[in-house]
């Protein structure tokens, strides 16, 4: 059986971090691994998340440097990105396996749902399904898997602190196009909620719209925060 490495990115996530891992537990059971890769946290991160985790690893700081860490290390067939406030379906090591054998595709994501119930928030997820079904462009949101290869001839993340998902994904891109599956991971909405629904579009659209001009990332991300 082909075995899948969910990455965990984490940086002071202590808090939330063992809900974050406990639904990934079954897939452990069943021959996967968990790496927990922390960017420097000061509260405790790595503690918690060590009895949920096959391995915690220590990087520097920055979501792309602690994926490409954990990719470094990871023993699967296929790499899975995941963020720590993302949560994936049931059975999805067997959608992605199955997609992957049957679609003969690289790499590929997942649909996605907010936590929030925003109505404005069901367009959100429409729209970030979509555009991404159509242009072949995903977020790491949508808990990102490619095989090993496949990541490894990309380059791996771009280390830069904004639109590494976009990058991967043009680099992948250049080799096929992703499998889209239409189970949905669930996601927090938390900064479509704090900073407000329409100004966060507007927001991300317009510095996808700069990053594609080729906006220097670091400004980029400078304004994001």
């Amino acid at each position: 059986m082909h075995r899948i490495s969910i990455i965990v990115p984490a940086l002071d996530e202590a808090e939330g971090i063992a809900a974050a891992l406990a639904p990934l537990q079954a897939l452990r059971a069943r021959g996967h691994e968990v790496l927990v890769v922390d960017g420097g946290s000061a509260d405790g991160t790595p503690e918690a998340a060590a009895p949920l985790a096959d391995r915690v690893l220590r990087s520097e700081r920055g979501r792309a440097r602690q994926q490409n860490a954990g990719a470094r290390e990871a023993r699967g067939d296929v790499l899975l990105f995941l963020h720590a406030d993302t949560r994936l379906p049931e059975g999805a090591d067997r959608r992605v396996l199955d997609g992957l054998a049957r679609s003969g595709r690289g790499w590929g994501r997942f649909d996605v749902r907010l936590t929030g119930r925003l109505p404005m928030l069901r367009v959100v997820e429409r729209m970030i399904s979509l555009r991404s079904r159509v242009g072949g462009v995903a977020t790491g949101d949508q808990a990102i898997f490619v095989r090993r290869g496949w990541f490894r001839d990309a380059g791996g993340f771009p280390e830069i602190p904004l639109m590494e998902d976009v990058a991967l994904s043009r680099a992948l891109l250049r080799r096929g196009r992703p499998l889209c599956l239409r189970e949905t991971v669930l996601t927090s909405s938390r900064r479509w909620e704090s900073r407000g629904v329409w100004r966060t579009i507007l927001l991300m659209w317009r510095l996808r719209l700069e990053y594609r001009l080729g906006a220097d990332p670091e400004r980029l991300a400078a304004r994001y925060r």
